[in-house]
């Protein structure tokens, strides 16, 4: 017998019986398969393996005994939490001791006693090459305030909390700062050399273990469940008193998690996927896009609410979610993308619990020791002067879009063989799948004297035509200047999917896992060598 918990590690849902199931019938699906109310997908209980999407997750199993009467025991095997390790009570703390500041998006600004930390600083230029761009104008001092701090965590590689653009104003007042992420399986700052962000003080630190600031300061990093590979949350924990910052996790450090911390803070928005927007053909018509992504957003509210319900923070603060498709390009997505509103959320929240919440503005401060003292106190959260611009009208968007554009006419792209270069650069291959390949303009259509070109994963191959055997098919259409930047600095594809750049469409409608986890997340951590390539083709 096999048992797991009635949860979906990819992303929460329950499963149920898989309809096709239900008469033991199905020929697509084996026998012994439950269905996700989530995302559709499918789990093989007889060996807790996902089959669709085929190759991704396996289900945490519970440990299955017999008891002397006969009766099934279901353990789950947990380790001692980490944070409880070397436990501190919670000390006097004086106000404005700890404050909190709100800068954009992902970013805080942490003053703990008389050091300063900064979360995930996202301030300037855009993120996945020109798809997002913030939403909050920061405060005009973020510069100041990011040379000012003693340390900067870090969580993850994409580029809204990874911000090279940011980091490069830092470095040119600040290159020694330290700077603290996780020792993930694909580093953080795996691009850093190739960024040209010149950076000298990068601490790679281990999970699960407190690494002490001052007396009275420490922290830890924790990774996530369901994406250990790259991303990470982190605990604060200042004069006892803790702050949660789950940042993107979807399941963060596999659902065990701190209960009664003095704030926690979390994404809460949704939309940061290519999935339903950019999809076409089949089930993607406009309605059935509109109601799916009105059901997840709701699902994702619930699910906040429940956890913060769980977890019982004094204070919860949504966030990093702010940001905006501004591009005139990318209206269509703007204005289907729809995002959950977080005062929606703090709402729900407060149905149900008694936990304080706290909306953040620009510029705002919440003083942690006056809100846990008294949460009506009307210093406990000084909002900006009136007046402060709030939500940014204006992108600087040339810079960044002529940096793409200079990949247009590079000379690797006069050479039709780039495409096997690249892709077999790129390492995936053995797998059933055919991809055709369209560059587009700004409109998602053939772009004049673009490549448009078919690859067989299955032995490697770049066929003029689709293969006889069956196979499971895909074609993405991309931005000319986007596919072009990425394929030459050998970049993620996140840059593609989740910044919106592609138009895709499916057969079957099936989610190929292994395939957009490679080239978004497992792609060499060298980039493709064109000059010996350029060399050749000479």
């Amino acid at each position: 017998m096999r048992a797991c918990k009635n949860v979906c590690k990819h992303q929460g849902g329950l499963f149920i019986k898989d309809i096709e199931d239900l008469d033991g019938s199905t020929v697509s699906f084996p026998r012994r398969s439950v269905r996700c109310t989530k995302h559709n997908w499918r789990l093989d209980v007889s060996t807790m393996k996902n089959v669709n999407p085929p190759g991704s997750f396996c289900q945490d199993e519970l440990v299955v005994e017999m008891d002397e009467d006969n009766g099934l025991l279901l353990l789950e095997l947990n380790p001692p939490n980490p944070w409880d390790s070397e436990p501190r009570s919670p000390e006097h703390l004086a106000f404005g001791e700890v404050q909190i500041t709100y800068l954009t998006h992902a970013c805080m600004d942490l003053k703990l006693g008389d050091k300063r930390m900064v979360f995930d600083p996202w301030l300037t230029g855009p993120a996945f090459a020109r798809g997002w761009w913030l939403l909050h104008e920061p405060p005009s001092d973020w510069l100041e305030r990011l040379c000012q701090a003693d340390l900067i965590y870090i969580s993850h590689m994409h580029s809204d909390h990874l911000s090279y653009p940011t980091l490069k104003e830092l470095a040119g007042r600040r290159p020694d700062i330290p700077i603290y992420v996780g020792n993930t399986e694909r580093p953080v700052f795996w691009n850093l050399n190739q960024s040209g962000v010149q950076l000298t003080n990068i601490n790679i630190v281990p999970f699960g273990i407190w690494q002490q600031v001052d007396k009275n300061l420490r922290f830890m990093i924790l990774m996530d469940g369901v994406h250990p590979e790259m991303d990470t949350c982190i605990i604060v924990e200042y004069k006892g008193h803790k702050i949660l910052n789950t940042v993107d996790c979807t399941r963060p450090n596999g659902g065990r998690l701190p209960e009664k911390v003095a704030l926690m803070m979390s994404d809460f928005a949704g939309g940061a996927s290519g999935f339903p927007m950019t999809f076409s053909g089949g089930k993607f018509t406009e309605e059935w896009k509109a109601q799916f992504i009105k059901a997840e957003r709701k699902k994702l509210l619930n699910y906040k609410a429940r956890l913060v319900k769980d977890l019982q923070p004094r204070i919860y603060c949504p966030f990093a979610g702010y940001f905006v498709e501004s591009h005139p390009s990318d209206k269509y997505i703007k204005e289907t993308n729809i995002k959950n509103d977080p005062n929606e959320l703090n709402n729900l929240i407060k149905k149900n619990s008694d936990v304080v919440t706290w909306t953040p503005r620009p510029g705002a401060t919440l003083d942690l020791s006056r809100m846990l003292k008294d949460p009506t106190d009307s210093k406990g959260i000084i909002e900006p002067p009136e007046g402060t611009k709030i939500y940014k009208d204006s992108w600087d968007f040339e810079p960044y879009l002529n940096i793409l554009n200079a990949a247009v006419g590079d000379e690797i792209f006069l050479h039709s063989s780039w495409i096997k270069e690249y892709f077999t650069w790129a390492g995936f291959k053995d797998y059933n799948l055919v991809v055709r390949m369209i560059e587009t303009d700004e409109d998602f259509s053939p772009f004049p004297g673009g490549y448009d070109y078919l690859v067989d994963f299955l032995d490697l191959s770049f066929p003029k035509e689709r293969p006889s055997r069956e196979h499971p098919y895909e074609e993405i259409r991309s931005r000319v200047d986007v596919i072009r930047h990425v394929v030459k600095n050998g970049l993620l594809w996140d840059n593609l999917y989740i910044g919106f750049q592609t138009r895709l469409q499916r057969s079957p409608d099936i989610y190929h896992h292994l395939f957009w986890n490679h080239f978004q997340i497992k792609l060499p951590l060298t980039p493709p060598n064109w000059r010996s390539f350029l060399m050749h083709c000479g």
